[in-house]
């Protein structure tokens, strides 16, 4: 794997993070553009993972009250780079800063193979949107 550093997300960071998005298909962010800059400007959990060579190949975003839960909202790693131990290398690093919390994230019928694979346990949950 090339050398790869693990940083704050800085805003001049959002376009590259929005192609990331649009490559994966992920076009409710996308298409909400100013509201996914604004959830990323108020996130506490905003990393962004560089590669020599090649800039931004992804990134995780969530939220944490630093002491219980610890939830992420997206982990995303370009599609060039999966399979070298940086979503894993991304979720040990933001849960080693807060050691004492549970991790919860949410998992498509793709991913949750690469969760399960990293220990993380299936839990029953609801969602609901404020139109629905």
């Amino acid at each position: 794997m090339e050398h790869i550093r693990i940083r704050q997300y800085q805003e001049n960071d959002f376009n590259r993070i929005q192609e990331l998005n649009q490559q994966e298909g992920w076009s409710n962010l996308v298409e909400k553009n100013e509201d996914t800059k604004e959830a990323w400007n108020h996130s506490n959990v905003s990393l962004v993972v560089e590669a020599d060579g090649d800039g931004i190949v992804g990134y995780i975003r969530g939220f944490t009250d630093t002491r219980i839960t610890i939830y992420i909202c997206e982990l995303l790693i370009d599609k060039k780079y999966r399979g070298s131990g940086i979503g894993k290398k991304l979720l040990q690093y933001v849960h080693a800063k807060y050691p004492s919390t549970r991790m919860e994230l949410l998992a498509s019928s793709i991913s949750h193979t690469f969760y399960e694979g990293q220990g993380y346990r299936p839990f029953y949950g609801f969602r609901k949107t404020f139109e629905e």
